[in-house]
């Protein structure tokens, strides 16, 4: 047994960073599941009980959340990767979701009508969203850039 963890200890200084970056990176992983989480909870939240706003406010908060989620999620999956990549990864799959609202087919219709095929795929194409998506992704670099600032390797 004292043989095996000397040859795992040689094995941790022959491969210098390795066990350090991968612990790095299941942090990350881990932070940016849990502010995936969080803001789910937050749109979930808008979705259900935001009757007291306007609609239009309503719609375009919850966009803006959406994409931020997808800016975690995206996080969540490459967090190695630079923030302006995953920003950027982020806003475009948010407009390919818009876009898609373009296509009608019976059955992607009746999906987008259940309550998680709208939450997903939404439901009408509205130019104004793409505004919303651009403030969500850009609201959470931001937020990244500033509270979770990590040095990259």
């Amino acid at each position: 047994m004292a043989q095996l963890g000397a040859r795992l200890n040689g094995i941790e200084e022959v491969t210098g960073s390795i066990p350090v970056r991968s612990t790095i990176l299941t942090n990350m992983r881990l932070r940016y599941t849990a502010l995936a989480f969080g803001t789910i909870v937050l749109g979930l939240a808008v979705f259900k009980t935001g009757g007291a706003m306007p609609v239009a406010a309503r719609d375009v908060l919850g966009d803006a959340l959406w994409a931020a989620m997808m800016m975690w999620l995206i996080s969540a999956a490459m967090p190695g990767v630079r923030l302006a990549w995953r920003a950027a990864a982020a806003l475009a799959v948010s407009f390919a979701v818009e876009f898609s609202q373009l296509i009608h087919f019976p059955s992607l219709d009746a999906l987008r009508g259940t309550i998680a095929g709208h939450l997903v795929l939404g439901s009408g194409f509205d130019p104004r969203d793409f505004v919303a998506y651009a403030a969500g992704v850009l609201a959470a670099a931001v937020l990244e850039g500033v509270f979770f600032r990590t040095r990259r390797t």
